[in-house]
């Protein structure tokens, strides 16, 4: 694929999910009586994100710790 048309296409991807997912926190859209926000849900998935990276680099540096004591 032409590294332009790789870079145009990743702009309206990225340009149409930003819209979508403000669209739908603006518009609040319903389907089957559940208001879909999808902004909600990946602020959501991010923060879990967070919890879980912070958690295992935490866990890595006391294994680490533990291993240096040992030596």
């Amino acid at each position: 694929m032409n590294k332009w048309a790789e870079l145009l296409l990743g702009l309206v991807i990225l340009i149409g999910v930003i819209l979508i997912s403000w669209m739908s926190s603006a518009y609040h859209w319903t389907i089957f009586g559940k208001i879909l926000n999808i902004l909600n849900s990946a602020w959501i998935f991010l923060k879990g994100g967070l919890f879980w990276l912070s958690f295992i680099i935490g866990l890595l540096l006391i294994i680490l710790g533990i291993n240096d004591l040992r030596e």
